[in-house]
Parts: structure tokens; C-alpha cells; sequence
């Protein structure tokens, strides 16, 4: 990457013919926030994208914002990509699919940055952090939406900071944009805590995000991030964890799923039998999942913000349903968990559904954690959680009685579609898990190996080291 001062402002106006009409689109909007500032710094892909650079972001523009105090908005550093969105519109990046829905991935990121006393010129770090959000989109096809977060595990400017994960909202200022490819808005990365990131999968982003707006030093009305904040908001202010305890009691959570280093077996059957379509076990190379359970997989993943009066997996032989605006995850993007259709499951008809009598899971520290998660915010609450594996196809989701849609049920409580395994949990036995794996909810390190056993239900769970789970075949 190599910083260069864009062709903007007067210059830029005598060239618009000339300009990307996508691009030019998202400057406009830039000029309205920021008239003073024709020529701002700008990191850009030295090698593009589409040339076979490795930034998917051709150009991330950083402007100087002089906040309001008159609000309790400080001043700050404001950096706008280019290139998740559709700059050009001749398919050499995204497929061009029309006006009406959204252009590229429907999105563009943008950072808030304090700016230190003393400072003349932004970071340039936000910029590789943004290429790296983007890289991870491009490569995965999971999008972003508002309230969505990130556990990233180190300091976002790799220094000694507590800023170590991020969550994402609207940006207050830019205001989503139409071009001649689609629509555009604008997603913000919000700098947070640990204890605010797990605050935000027990609860949802979103209530964390306007604990976060409340808080001056934690981000204040335009989530301003500063990489020097030492206290979490829970340090200012210990009543905001009463509200976060009460939201998870009366709501529940709305994470619905994470991507996970696990894997689960089944301890009904022989490992040497050939027709065992599960996951199998460590090391072995998983089958490939249909696309129609991909498909359903991926709809679980998305976040339940709009909750209808019934929980339902989306159905593997329903086509899912469209919809304009962005979400998580691409090529369809739904913001509910909610199928629109209650019809009975029809498997894959080259794939059957197997009852299993007896079934291990396996997961990482990191995904053990969430366990109590999956457990309390989630099923408590009659709705479903699903693991999806980094490592291959393997899938596992838990469901609740009150979930339509799922192959497992109450008299057959493990049930296995290829690779993905679903398992049903009564009220009453998820209360006794929680009960088991309450060690799993404090934020010490846990020694690994850890495994618990339910020999009447025929479950098991171990937590297992990383490097387990790193020798699996990809």
C-alpha cells in the first residue's frame, strides 16, 4: 500500500466525466461532510485488486473531523473505504446484478479515530485494519450489518492496548448513498474492550453499542474509538453491567451462530463404518455439505434482530428468501432468523438424515466459552445457536423445542445431515448443562484438556487446545 493525495475537489470536478460513477458517488457524499477538505490523505492498493494486488480496498480516504463539543463529540480522524461497494461497474470486481438492489456487497466501512493532542496527520494504521476487514469479506462472502461484531484478539494498532475486537454500526454522519450499481451504506468499526465484546455476544451489539454512546471516554455519541482508553465501560460505570445481566434475562441474546474451530463424532457407530456421513473424527477429511444446508446454515448464522412469534430454521428444500439491503451473510441477506415458511424439512435427497444415538463434541477454548451463551441467551429463549466450522464443513447446531424446522427432535434428540449435526435440548437439561459448565463462564484460562459427560443423555463435550484443532485438513 502507498499513500498518494486523491484528484478531488476543483480538480476532481473538472473530471467527473472521468471518474468511476461508483466512485464518484461515494465522494460525493464525502464532500458534503467534509467541503473544506478537497484533496484529503489517502492510503491506496498500489497493485489493485482486480490486477491481482491482495487489498480488496482500492483507496481508503482519512479526513480531519473537528467534532462538536457543544454535542460531547470530540475531534477526530475519519476514514472512509472504497471498494466493497461496486466502484466501477464492468464486473471486474463485483458482478454488476442491477440498480434496485445493492451495489457490490452494499457497504463501505468507515473508522472513527481520536485525535491525539499534537497530532497533524491521521494514523495510517486504521487502513490495514479496514483491508483486513475486507479481505476477510471478499474471501468468505460474509457481510457486515449494524450491530455485528468482531473478535479480532489484538491491540487494533498493534501496540499494548485494550482495544482488541470491534463492533460495527451505522456511521452517524454518512448518509447511505444510490449510485448507477446499487446502494450503498455506511458501516462503522467501533474499538472495544474484551469485556464489552463478550458483553456484546451475551446480550446483542446493538445494547452495547448505546451503553458505548453514553459513555464520553468509550466512544460518546459518534463511538469515537480511543486506543488509549484503559477502563472498560463497566469500570466507569459498574450499573451498565446490571442493565447488560437484566437485557440478557429478559431478551436473551441475538448472536446466532459463530464461525468455530470444532468438530463432533458419533459414538454410535464404528469408526471403520464406510457409510458414516458425519464429520468424523480429528485429522479425517470432512464430506462436502449440499448446497441447499449450506444455504441453512449460513441463514442460522445471521443475527435474529427482528423476531417473529415462532423460532424456525429456515427449511432445507425452501428457497430462501431475498431482500435488498445488506446483511450477514452474501449472496442472500436476510435480517431475521425467522424462515417465512414453517413447511416439514425435505432433506437432500442424496443426503439422508441419520438419528444418532450418542454423540462428542469437540471446540476450542474460544468456542467453549460460548457455550453457556448458546445455553442461556439462547435456547433458554427458544431459539437455536450454530457452531460452523473454520476447518471444513462440519456444522452443530443447538435447538430448542420451541424451534420449527429441525430434523432432531425431542424422541431422536441428535440427528446428522452430512457434516452438520443438530441437537435438541430440553428445557430441563440445559438448565442441568449450565449448571456443569459453569467454570466455562469466567474469563480466566481454563486448563485444557476439559470434558464433560452426561452418560444419560449419551453426550459428551471436551474443550480442547488450539493445536488440535489446527492439524485438521481444511
Amino acid at each position: 500500500m502507498d499513500e498518494v493525495r486523491p484528484t478531488s475537489g476543483a480538480q476532481a470536478h473538472g473530471l467527473a466525466s472521468l471518474f468511476p460513477p461508483g466512485l464518484q458517488a461515494i465522494y460525493g457524499e464525502c464532500r458534503r461532510l467534509y467541503p473544506d477538505q478537497a484533496n484529503p490523505l489517502q492510503v491506496t492498493a498500489i497493485v489493485k485488486y482486480w490486477l491481482g494486488g491482495p487489498d480488496p480496498l482500492d483507496y481508503i480516504s482519512m479526513y480531519r473531523n473537528v467534532g462538536c463539543p457543544a454535542q460531547d463529540i470530540q475531534e477526530h480522524w475519519h476514514y472512509v473505504s472504497f471498494g466493497l461497494s461496486d466502484l466501477y461497474g464492468d464486473n471486474r470486481v463485483h458482478e454488476f446484478t442491477g440498480t434496485e438492489g445493492p451495489s457490490g456487497f452494499g457497504f463501505e466501512l468507515t473508522f472513527r479515530l481520536k485525535r491525539e493532542v499534537g497530532e497533524t496527520a491521521p494514523p495510517t494504521w486504521p487502513a490495514e485494519l479496514m483491508q483486513g476487514l475486507a479481505r476477510y469479506v471478499f474471501q468468505s462472502e460474509n457481510t457486515f450489518c449494524s450491530g455485528d461484531h468482531v473478535s479480532w484478539h489484538s491491540p487494533l494498532d498493534n501496540s499494548e492496548s485494550r482495544i482488541q475486537h470491534m463492533l460495527l454500526t451505522e456511521d452517524p454522519q454518512m448518509q447511505p448513498v444510490q449510485t448507477p450499481f446499487g446502494s450503498v451504506s455506511f458501516l462503522q468499526i467501533v474499538g472495544v474492550c474484551t469485556e464489552e465484546l463478550q458483553a456484546a455476544q451475551q446480550w446483542n451489539g446493538q445494547g452495547i453499542l448505546e451503553l458505548l454512546r453514553g459513555v464520553h471516554v468509550a466512544g460518546g455519541p459518534w463511538l469515537i474509538t480511543d486506543m488509549r482508553r484503559g477502563e472498560t465501560i463497566f469500570d466507569i460505570d459498574p450499573h451498565l453491567q446490571e442493565r447488560v445481566d437484566q437485557g440478557i434475562e429478559t431478551e436473551g441474546s441475538n448472536l446466532s451462530g459463530v464461525s468455530a474451530k470444532c468438530v463432533w463424532d458419533d459414538l454410535s457407530r464404528p469408526p471403520e463404518d464406510e457409510e458414516d456421513s458425519r464429520s468424523i473424527c480429528i485429522g479425517s477429511q470432512p464430506r462436502r455439505l449440499s448446497d441447499k444446508d449450506t444455504e441453512q446454515i449460513r441463514e442460522a448464522l445471521r443475527k435474529g434482530l427482528e423476531f417473529n412469534s415462532k423460532t424456525a430454521l429456515p427449511p432445507i428444500n425452501m428457497p430462501l428468501p431475498h431482500t435488498t439491503h445488506p446483511q450477514k451473510p452474501s449472496p442472500h441477506r436476510k435480517d431475521s432468523l425467522e424462515s417465512e415458511s414453517s413447511a416439514a424439512i425435505v432433506p437432500h435427497e442424496l443426503v439422508r438424515t441419520r438419528q444418532l444415538e450418542s454423540v462428542h463434541l469437540k471446540f476450542n477454548q474460544e468456542s467453549g466459552t460460548l457455550l453457556p451463551l448458546c445455553l442461556r441467551g439462547r435456547l433458554l429463549h427458544g431459539r437455536h445457536f450454530t457452531y460452523k466450522s473454520i476447518n471444513g464443513d462440519t456444522a452443530i447446531t443447538f435447538v430448542s423445542t420451541g424451534v420449527e424446522g429441525a430434523f432432531a427432535t425431542e424422541e431422536h434428540p441428535y440427528a446428522a445431515h452430512g457434516p452438520w449435526l443438530q441437537i435438541l435440548l430440553t428445557e430441563e437439561f440445559v438448565e442441568q448443562m449450565l449448571g456443569d459448565l459453569q467454570e466455562l463462564n469466567t474469563r480466566e484460562e481454563t486448563k485444557l484438556p476439559k470434558e464433560y459427560s452426561w452418560p444419560e443423555k449419551k453426550l459428551k463435550i471436551s474443550v480442547l487446545p488450539d493445536s488440535v484443532f489446527d492439524n485438521l485438513l481444511p
